[in-house]
Formats: C-alpha cells, sequence, structure tokens
C-alpha cells in the first residue's frame, strides 16, 4: 500500500491535489478582490514612503487638519511622481509591455503597507502627546486621528484627480502643445497674474497698516509717541507701532515710534526718531534700546516689558517701521529693507549720543526678534564693532545662519522652526547649540526634517511664550550690563 501511494496513480492524485490549493487560494483573492483595482507596487511604496515622511516627528504640536492637508499633498506628489516615471519609461522604451506580479502580490504588499502606516501613526501619536505635554496643552484621541485620515484622504484624491486631468489634457495636445501651453501659462502668471495679485496682497496690506482700530486709545502721556505732544501723528503710526506705544501708557517707560507714513524715506524717518527721542526725554535715560521691528512692523510687547523690567522704567525704547508686510514675504522679497532701516535708526542715534557729554550718555542696546534679529545684526561687521557700539544686543528667534551671534545675546527655542529652516537643513543638521530646550527635540533625518520644520512655520506663533516661535519677558532682562 504504501509503494503503492508514492509510485502509483495514488501519488499523482495527492501531487495534484497539493498543487490546486495554492491556485484555489490565488482564484479566492482574485474573485474577492479584482487585480485590477488595488495600486500598483512601486505606487504603493512610494505613497507609503512619503506618507511615513509626513508622520516624522515635527518639532511643534499638529492640528488634525494641518496633518491631514500635509499627508494629502505629499501622498499626491508620490503618486504624481511615480505615474510620470512609468509615462516617461514608456515613451523611452516605445514598449508598452508589461510584466505585472503574481495577482497575490500587490494585495500583500497593500496590506503590509497599511500595517506599517498604522504603527507610525501610533508612533506619531506618542509624539504628538509628548509635545502637547511639555507645552501644556490636552492630548489627542483617535478622534484626530480619524479626521487626518479622512482629510489625508480627501485631500489625495482631490490633488490626484486633478493630475490626472492635465495628464489627459496633456497627451490629447501632445508633446509640443503641451509645452507650448506650458510657457504661455508660465509667461502670463510672470506678467499678468503675478504682478496684479502682488498688488491685490500688498495694498490688502497696507490697508490694514493704516486702518485704525478703535478699541486703541490714543495715548495723553508726552512720553509716548502719537500723543498730543509728539510730533509724530497717531494716525501714521501703522497697526503695530499704535499698539506698542498704546501698551505703554501703564508705564513710566518711553516708547517712540516711526511709522512708515510719518515720514517719506529712511533717512528722514531716522532724524525723526531722534527728534522725538530728544522730545519726550530719552537721550536722559539710563538707557536706550533700538528696537529693530519684524516685517509688519510689530514689537513684542513682552520684550517692550522687559525692558522696562530690566531698567526699573529709566529706559527709552525706540522703533522704526520699514514694512508693513509679513514677516515672511519681506525676508524673501524685502530683507535689503530691514537692514538698511536699522542701519539708518541705529547710526542717528548713536551719533546723537555721542555729542553728549560722557557722563551723560545713554548706555546704547540693541534687539531684534526674527527678521527685525536679522537687521539688527547687519548693523555690525564683526563682533569686535558691535562690542565697541553697543553695550550689548540681544536676537530673539534669529532665523538660522543669517544673524551674528558672536558677542550677542542669543534667545532660541529648540521647537522654533524658523531657528531650525535654512536650505542647509536639508542636508546638514541645525546648529542648536545656543537654543535652550524647551520640549522634545526631533531627530533629524535628511530632507525628510526640512519638510516637517516647513510645516511648522506654519503655526510657529500659536504657542504661549517660551515655546515655538514665543518669547517672553526675558527678551529685556536678559540683556546684558555695559563692560
Amino acid at each position: 500500500m504504501t509503494i503503492t501511494a508514492l509510485s502509483g496513480p495514488g501519488r499523482s492524485t495527492v501531487h495534484s491535489r497539493s498543487r490546486t490549493k495554492p491556485n484555489a487560494l490565488r482564484r479566492t483573492l482574485v474573485t474577492t478582490i479584482p487585480v485590477s483595482a488595488l495600486p500598483r507596487v512601486s505606487s504603493t511604496i512610494v505613497v507609503t514612503a512619503v506618507t511615513l515622511a509626513s508622520l516624522a516627528p515635527s518639532l511643534l504640536p499638529r492640528s488634525a487638519l494641518t496633518q491631514a492637508l500635509f499627508t494629502g499633498v505629499l501622498a499626491a506628489c508620490g503618486f504624481g511622481f511615480v505615474v510620470l516615471v512609468r509615462r516617461l519609461w514608456h515613451l523611452v522604451t516605445r514598449s508598452r509591455s508589461h510584466h505585472p506580479p503574481r495577482d497575490s502580490v500587490r494585495l500583500l504588499v497593500l496590506i503590509g503597507a497599511m500595517i506599517v502606516v498604522t504603527w507610525a501613526i501610533v508612533l506619531a501619536d506618542h509624539w504628538q502627546d509628548s509635545l502637547r505635554a511639555v507645552m501644556g496643552m490636552p492630548g489627542i484621541g483617535p478622534d484626530h486621528w480619524m479626521q487626518a485620515i479622512l482629510g489625508a484622504a480627501l485631500t489625495f484624491l482631490l490633488f490626484a484627480g486633478i493630475g490626472s486631468v492635465v495628464g489627459t489634457v496633456a497627451r490629447r495636445l501632445g508633446w509640443i502643445g503641451s509645452a507650448t501651453t506650458a510657457v504661455v501659462l508660465a509667461t502670463g502668471l510672470q506678467l499678468v497674474a503675478g504682478p496684479a495679485l502682488w498688488g491685490m496682497m500688498s495694498r490688502s496690506y497696507s490697508d490694514s497698516n493704516a486702518l485704525v482700530d478703535v478699541s486703541l486709545h490714543r495715548p495723553m502721556s508726552a512720553e509716548l509717541s502719537g500723543s498730543p505732544d509728539s510730533a509724530i501723528s497717531w494716525e501714521s503710526l501703522g497697526r503695530q507701532g499704535r499698539r506698542f506705544v498704546a501698551a505703554g501708557e501703564q508705564s513710566a517707560g518711553i516708547r517712540t515710534y516711526v511709522g512708515m507714513d510719518s515720514a517719506p524715506d529712511v533717512e528722514s524717518r531716522a532724524a525723526l526718531a531722534v527728534s522725538e527721542l530728544e522730545r519726550a526725554g530719552g537721550f536722559n535715560r539710563s538707557a536706550i534700546v533700538v528696537t529693530v521691528p519684524t516685517g509688519s512692523g510689530w514689537i513684542d510687547e513682552n520684550a517692550a516689558e522687559g525692558f522696562e523690567e530690566r531698567f526699573a522704567d529709566d529706559v527709552a525704547i525706540v522703533g522704526m517701521q520699514y514694512s508693513y508686510l509679513p514677516s515672511w514675504i519681506t525676508f524673501v522679497f524685502g530683507r535689503s529693507a530691514a537692514d538698511e532701516s536699522a542701519a539708518a535708526l541705529f547710526d542717528a542715534v548713536a551719533e546723537r549720543i555721542a555729542d553728549l557729554p560722557d557722563l551723560l550718555r545713554p548706555a546704547l542696546y540693541v534687539y531684534g526678534q526674527s527678521l527685525g534679529s536679522v537687521g539688527g545684526s547687519a548693523i555690525f561687521t564683526d563682533a569686535d564693532q558691535l562690542r565697541e557700539r553697543v553695550c550689548g544686543a540681544l536676537w530673539a528667534g534669529p532665523p538660522a545662519g543669517s544673524v551674528l551671534t558672536d558677542g550677542a545675546t542669543v534667545l532660541a527655542n529648540t521647537s522654533d522652526p524658523v531657528v531650525w529652516w535654512s536650505p542647509d537643513l536639508i542636508a546638514h543638521r541645525p546648529d542648536l547649540s545656543l537654543a535652550v530646550r524647551d520640549a522634545p527635540v526631533p531627530q533629524w533625518i535628511p530632507g525628510i526634517t526640512f519638510l516637517q520644520t516647513s510645516v511648522d512655520l506654519v503655526s510657529a506663533l500659536n504657542f504661549a511664550p517660551g515655546h515655538g516661535h514665543r518669547y517672553g519677558s526675558e527678551q529685556g532682562t536678559a540683556l546684558p550690563d555695559c563692560s
């Protein structure tokens, strides 16, 4: 019986049955889930990879909406890249032949991808909760990730659909027609749509700068710009300038500010600032802080209160607006305006102090936050000149690699994306040697950390002082004594 089973017809029957089992399994998989409905292996791998990149540790807590948009856009870009490479390959090889993997491979790869992404979400949830705990925020729950997953899926479908439409149109137009259309659209964007959009944005920010907030009351103290005794009108201070001087009504310090509408050019604004300091008695105080605002003209009230605490109100703070655009726009398109304005104001104040008798000269300081620190740093060529011309300089949240740090006091949070972000972050670790660790610091990953930090820039100001791009009164109290 044993010999017959091994060598006779029985062997053939047993062997045949064993071979039918995987075939039956494959037919079951194909019947249950059509392979044609599943993404190709290459698409699954690339989309999974970029999804994992979007779930990598961030510097700051992230909302479900932000995570959804980030993941969805990255996934759509990854999918579009795979499709483009595949079509270019077919075009170059002139071959449409395709040898698909075994029926079950697509499904197995997809299941594996889902497991990996699920585990990445678990790790991301732990990281987000650790950030929130340090920053005094409530933890996130399953609803956060349900919203993020649903939003990412919808975002992916939207952009993938747009890409599909563009691809269909491009195929119908052909390469020559597509290239011609692209050139026409790019030219129109550069010559017509771009300038029109820039004009609209500029007018919008200009109108916002000129709009007087009725909740702010014009100061009555002669030691504040915009008051009845001031040579600078309340309206010309700009939106941020009015906020700055109005907040000083309750202090005994001097706050002077010159808006872009207060004088026609940089030199005349600097001269007006010195005249205003003179009128308010600023040169009679023990210290003068030349404050370089951010791109919109904003001076952090926490810093102003810190200066007044540091010098027991025996201080004069002077600032001069150079732009009404957000800092990131000014940083990209008009950074020289910050440098020019800071140098003009500082030189004018320093020259006036130099005219005073030695014993009557106030201590001179320079302060800048964010883009303001870039402008303030540009005043000096090196650390020796900085030490020679001022008692001290303080930069809060300076953009990575953009300021002179030797000889200056630097305040930087490790969770501040402005301190991290620069093109060098793509391939090099950030220099955090001067930063204060205020939250868990993610491990640097080439390329991915740059993407994560870029997204964090959007919400950098949405946190309490001491986290993100927010700083407290230590901006003023950390100013050093004159050596």
